[in-house]
C-alpha cells in the first residue's frame, strides 16, 4: 500500500556479522559453474542476494528487482525467488538465532549469510504453511548454490555441515533459540514491546498475523463485469474463490497474475477487502472534483473511478511510482488527471476546491507488514513520530482545498496510534472537522475457514466533513 514511506530506512535490526564496508557489487561475480536456471539452487542464490541487500538497507521490492536484473531469471525462477526471500524475511529473527547457535563464527560474506538465511528457513518452515521442498533437496541445493560462486565456494562445506546439523537437532536447537524474544516472535524487540503497549489483549495476534503469508485478495471492475459473473468465470476454469465484499473475490490459492483471469483485460486488480473499504467511504457521486493525495500505486484512484464517473486528479511525490498510476488506469481502461506533486505543499493545485479528498497518508505500513515483511528490520522506532507529523502536515494542507460540506478520508495501512487514531483526533480538535462513521483501527487478520469474510490487513480509517454548504 504504502511504499513511500521505506525512504526512511533505520539500521537493519538484523544483519550480517561483519561490517559492510560497502554495498554489493552492482553485477555478482562471474559463477564457477552455470546453475540450472529452473533448480532450486538457482532460485536460492537469487534469494540469498536479495536478503544480503535487505539485511543491508534496500528494500525487498527493489532488492528483487536488482536481482532479477543481474541474473535475467525466467518467471518461474523469478517467482521460487520471490517466494524464498519474502518467507525468509518473516523468518529471519529465528533463523538468524540458529546461525548464531550452530556456529562460532556468524557466516560472512552478506551472500552466504542470506543463503544459510533463507536455506534454514526453507527447513525450519512457519507453523501452518506446507513445505515447498523436501529436507533433503534443501541441504543439496544450497550447497550447490555455495559451490557455483566465487564469493562462497570456499564455505560449501560448512553450508552442509550447518544444514545437516540443524536436521540432526531441531528439536534441542529450537528449544534453545525460542527462548529469545526475535526468535519467538521474528520482529526487533522494539516493534513487539509497541504492538503490546498499544494493545495488550490482541498484541499476540497480530504479530502472529504478520509472520503469515497473505491472501490473493480480487477487487471486480464493475464497469467491465459483475462479482457474480467473474466468480462464474472462476468456477468455469476451476479456481476456487469466495465472495468476501461487495466486489472483493479472495482466491482459494494464491497465482500469478499473468494467470488470473480477466486481469489483463481489466476485469479485476488484485487489492486487499480492507483496502476496498477506502472508495465507497468517500460517498463519491458523478460530476464530483475528487483528489487522490498520494495515490500511486493507484489501487484506490480506479476503484473511485469503477463507482463513479468523477473528474479525478490522482497525485503522488515519486515519479517512478506515478508510471504506475498510468499502468492501473489503462489496464482498466479508465482515466484521470496525474501529477507528480507533494501533498504537503500546494505548488500543484489550481486553487479549485475539492468536493472528495482522499488523504493516505504515510505511514510505517505496520498494519501490512505480512506483505511487506522486511519493513520490520528496516523501520527505526523513532520512524513512527516522524511520519505522523508529516502525515498531520499533509492533511493541514489537503484540509485547506476541501470545499465547504465536503468530505476527506484519511487511510493508513498502520497499527500504531499516533499514525492512526490519535493522529485522527488532533486533527478534528486542530480543524473543528466533523467526524462522521468510519471503520477506525482494523486489526490484521488470519484466514479463518470458518469465518473467511474476516481475513484483511491492518488498517485505519477516518472520515471528516468540512462545516458549511458546498
Amino acid at each position: 500500500m504504502h511504499e513511500q514511506p521505506r525512504k526512511i530506512l533505520g539500521k537493519p535490526a538484523i544483519k550480517p556479522a561483519r561490517t559492510v564496508a560497502a554495498a554489493p557489487e552492482a553485477q555478482p561475480p562471474a559463477p564457477l559453474l552455470e546453475l540450472k536456471p529452473d533448480s532450486l539452487a538457482f532460485s536460492l542464490s537469487g534469494a540469498a542476494q536479495a536478503v544480503a541487500y535487505v539485511l543491508e538497507g534496500m528494500a525487498l521490492p527493489q532488492a528483487l528487482a536488482k536481482v532479477f536484473l543481474q541474473t535475467n531469471a525466467l518467471p518461474q525462477a523469478r517467482g521460487a525467488m520471490q517466494d524464498i526471500s519474502y518467507r525468509t524475511m518473516r523468518q529471519v529473527g529465528r533463523v538468524d538465532a540458529l546461525l548464531k547457535a550452530m556456529t562460532n563464527k556468524a557466516p560472512e560474506p552478506a551472500l552466504l549469510y542470506g543463503l544459510l538465511c533463507c536455506a534454514l528457513t526453507l527447513l525450519v518452515k512457519n507453523e501452518g504453511e506446507d513445505a515447498p521442498y523436501e529436507d533433503f533437496v534443501v541441504v543439496d541445493q544450497a550447497v550447490t548454490a555455495a559451490s557455483a560462486n566465487a564469493h562462497m565456494v570456499f564455505a560449501k562445506g560448512m553450508v552442509n555441515a550447518v544444514l545437516r546439523r540443524y536436521l540432526r537437532e531441531k528439536e534441542e536447537l529450537l528449544k534453545l533459540v525460542m527462548k529469545q524474544p526475535a526468535a519467538v516472535w521474528n520482529y526487533p524487540q522494539w516493534w513487539v514491546d509497541q504492538t503490546k503497549a498499544a494493545y495488550p489483549d490482541d498484541w499476540q495476534a497480530i504479530l502472529t498475523a504478520g509472520n503469515h503469508a497473505p491472501p490473493l485478495t480480487l477487487r471486480v471492475n464493475r464497469r467491465l463485469t459483475s462479482t457474480a459473473a467473474y466468480l462464474q468465470l472462476l468456477a468455469e476454469q476451476q479456481i476456487e474463490a469466495s465472495q468476501i465484499g461487495p466486489f472483493a473475490v479472495r482466491l482459494a490459492k494464491p497465482l500469478p497474475v499473468s494467470s488470473i483471469p480477466g486481469f489483463e483485460d481489466g476485469m479485476v486488480s488484485v487489492q486487499d477487502a480492507a483496502a476496498q473499504l477506502a472508495a465507497p467511504l468517500l460517498d463519491v457521486q458523478d460530476g464530483m472534483r475528487v483528489l487522490d493525495a498520494c495515490a500511486a500505486p493507484g489501487g484506490k484512484t480506479c476503484h473511485v473511478l469503477e463507482l463513479a464517473d468523477v473528474n479525478l486528479l490522482a497525485l503522488d511525490i515519486d515519479p517512478l511510482r506515478v508510471k504506475r498510476i498510468q499502468e492501473n488506469l489503462s489496464r482498466l481502461k479508465l482515466s484521470a488527471t496525474i501529477k507528480e506533486g507533494d501533498a504537503s505543499r500546494s505548488g500543484w493545485w489550481d486553487n479549485k476546491a475539492f468536493d472528495r479528498i482522499l488523504a493516505d497518508v504515510p505511514c510505517t505500513a505496520s498494519g501490512v507488514v505480512r506483505r511487506h515483511p522486511d519493513s520490520r528490520w528496516l523501520r527505526r522506532k523513532t520512524d513512527t513520530a516522524q511520519l505522523a507529523a508529516l502525515s498531520s502536515r499533509i492533511l493541514d494542507n489537503l484540509w485547506r482545498m476541501l470545499a465547504p460540506g465536503g468530505k476527506m478520508l484519511m487511510v493508513t495501512c498502520s497499527i500504531w496510534p499516533a499514525e492512526s487514531e490519535a493522529q485522527a483526533a488532533a486533527f478534528v480538535a486542530r480543524h473543528g472537522a466533523i467526524r462522521l462513521d468510519a471503520p477506525g483501527q482494523l486489526l490484521p487478520t488470519m484466514a479463518n475457514p470458518s469465518d473467511a469474510n474476516n481475513e484483511h490487513d491492518g488498517l485505519f480509517y477516518a472520515l471528516f466533513q468540512k462545516p458549511g454548504q458546498s
